[in-house]
């Protein structure tokens, strides 16, 4: 019932997020000081400051660097897009109105206050190190020194302050919340009736000449656009590797050379016995602990089959104790360093002396092992061969790549040259401007789309340019039928257009079948319509979306009173709306819930309003956003 609500709120509160906790993509740690820095205006100004086209563009890098990260597999050119980057241009607009406004407003923490705010803010936890600094390691990963990820949690805390406080103290009484709540949940009564226009299409038959008013009035409908047959070539590192022979002994060098990629990692399968003593337990009590072990080994020793019992009876360690001290099998680097050199040095049946960790002491026996056997050269040949000719072909491509380049570009009459040059196989296709649906490879590469339908490439039947269409692979292609774009002759489309027009006309019957009823269906007397419902914003029922609407816009002091709708391709709807009903309760908590929505709701309006109004004062503007899309659009890819 309350879904329409919900899903609202939701997004209103996204869009608060965006507001309130600004993610630095954008505007970056360095964006601040150069709020100063006296360039000049380009594209946007806040507070008198400018934003310049260089700022517009590492921003939208930044961005772009950012989602690289998070999505390799992206395809980048969806990021770089006119319309993204004015989305960028928009976000740094609002972080620099924000991080004016904490700076004017002494908003930005103290370095004593960012230090508890980092140590005591969960989202930091994965960057804290276990005495509460930051991680360096997890930082320079990220491009970061610990100076420059201070600055920005300085910045973000700062812009957070402006935008968080106008939210949490907005109060909306429950009375108020009903009002807002009530058009939303008001229920009413009605007789309502549908008329489709799947109902009138045997009533229509359109004629000839009907058929071509609609065709010569609709003619974008019915166009046929560019294409071309062509023929194409491939070079990339698969088709260079093909051409190579390899020797013998090249193989067998790399094999022994990378003997370790061919060798099922080592592993120890064992037990243990872990009389508990931390690394910081008093030297007394670790004393008492390793003589606890050595009078275990010395039972082991007169009775090693009892191993199982006296790890149930004596380990510390709860999870192998109750498996008689059961490992299971491990590799190198899953046990602490002083357990796993022991383990890995032992004969299987053996027990060891005890093992000092900083968990305690270990008595180890060592129950099994596998792997570290190399698989012969014969069971892995193909495997490397096929690497050792991808290698061969990775140190060789940049030298072939650029014999394919000259060679489409020289000889540009005719892709053969290069064909028979670099043992290329000619590949055809019929493409369009862009994409096909579901392409995939060469053909889903606007790169060498747009080559294909320049001007030189159509006209002259040239060759393309090589077009790198992927890492480590070029393509050329030539155009060896152009079809331009062009209006379908009726005769082409006809079944088309006649299928257009008897939608058209049954569309038109309905709705005035429905206009007509919609006349009668007010006047005293009449037969009611013929079905019952009760419905609201959140319970439509069956009922149309537009009818719904035009139901509850009825004035409630005249009722009973009829209303249609018209639903456009799909027919008409009319309504006698009867009575208004009481809302519906919302089941347990639910109107509590409902409140709380709308007040989260109003809360962001409110923020939302707040923000516009910081925009006005610090003056904050792009300044000729006609231009800035024109730049945007020029802009190079990347």
């Amino acid at each position: 019932m309350f879904e329409f609500i919900r899903t609202h709120s939701r997004l209103m509160l996204g869009l608060m997020m965006l507001l309130i906790i600004p993610s630095f993509v954008f505007f970056g740690v360095q964006g601040y000081s150069s709020m100063s820095d006296g360039a000049r205006v380009d594209v946007a100004k806040v507070d008198g400051r400018g934003i310049t086209r260089a700022e517009w563009d590492n921003a939208h890098q930044r961005q772009i660097e950012r989602l690289r990260r998070q999505s390799p597999g992206i395809d980048v050119r969806l990021l770089d897009t006119p319309q993204a980057r004015l989305e960028t241009l928009d976000n740094l607009l609002r972080e620099r109105v924000l991080l004016t406004a904490a700076d004017q407003l002494h908003l930005l923490p103290s370095d004593e206050r960012l230090v508890r705010l980092f140590a005591t803010d969960p989202q930091f936890a994965g960057l804290r190190n276990p005495d509460g600094s930051v991680n360096r390691d997890l930082l320079a990963a990220q491009g970061m020194s610990s100076e420059m990820f201070a600055q920005q949690l300085r910045y973000e805390f700062g812009m957070r302050q402006v935008l968080g406080t106008i939210g949490a103290s907005v109060l909306m009484p429950p009375t108020v919340a009903d009002a807002v709540l009530d058009p939303l949940l008001q229920r009413r009564e009605i007789q309502w009736q549908r008329f489709d226009t799947a109902a009138y299409r045997s009533r229509v038959n359109p004629g000839e000449a009907e058929l071509e008013a609609y065709h010569k009035a609709h003619e974008q409908q019915f166009r046929a656009p560019e294409s071309a047959s062509i023929e194409y070539v491939v070079l990339d590192l698969d088709t260079i590797a093909k051409g190579l022979a390899v020797p013998e002994d090249d193989l067998r060098r790399y094999y022994d050379e990378n003997a370790a990629r061919y060798t099922a990692a080592e592993e120890r399968r064992a037990s243990h016995i872990l009389i508990k003593a931390d690394k910081d337990m008093p030297a007394a009590e670790r004393t008492a602990a390793k003589a606890r072990a050595e009078a275990l080994l010395a039972e082991l020793r007169k009775a090693p089959t009892r191993f199982a019992e006296l790890a149930k009876a004596h380990s510390s360690d709860t999870g192998s104790a109750v498996e008689g001290g059961d490992l299971g099998f491990f590799g190198r680097g899953a046990m602490v360093k002083s357990f796993e050199d022991v383990a890995f040095a032992m004969k299987s049946g053996e027990i060891s002396n005890p093992v000092e960790s900083d968990f305690g002491y270990h008595i180890i026996t060592l129950t099994g092992t596998r792997g570290g056997e190399r698989r012969a050269f014969d069971s892995v040949r193909g495997e490397v061969e096929a690497e050792v000719r991808r290698a061969l072909a990775q140190r060789r491509y940049a030298e072939t790549a650029e014999q394919f380049t000259n060679l489409v570009y020289e000889q540009s009459d005719s892709l053969q040259p290069a064909i028979d040059k670099l043992k290329l196989s000619k590949l055809s296709a019929t493409v369009q401007r862009t994409p096909a649906p579901g392409a995939s490879g060469v053909l889903a590469s606007p790169k060498l789309l747009e080559a294909v339908f320049g001007n030189d490439v159509v006209r002259n039947k040239r060759n393309t340019e090589a077009v790198e269409v992927a890492p480590n692979q070029l393509a050329s292609a030539r155009i060896v039928q152009h079809t331009p774009a062009r209006t379908l002759a009726l005769a082409e489309v006809r079944e088309r257009v006649r299928e257009a027009v008897i939608a058209q006309q049954a569309a038109a019957l309905a709705r005035t079948e429905g206009e007509a009823r919609l006349a009668k269906a007010g006047a005293a007397g009449d037969a009611a319509l013929p079905q019952l419902a009760t419905i609201s914003r959140v319970q439509p029922g069956a009922v149309p979306r537009a009818l719904i609407d035009a139901v509850l816009r009825a004035d409630a002091a005249k009722l009973p009173l009829a209303v249609g709708a018209d639903l456009g391709a799909i027919g008409y709807a009319v309504a006698r709306v009867l009575q208004v009903l009481p809302r519906e309760a919302a089941p347990g908590d639910g109107e509590k819930s409902l409140r709380d929505q709308v007040a989260g709701a109003w809360a962001t309006a409110e923020t939302m309003a707040y923000f516009d109004a910081l925009k006005s004062r610090l003056k904050a503007e792009v300044k000729d956003r006609v231009a800035a899309a024109a730049a945007a659009a020029s802009a190079p890819a990347r």
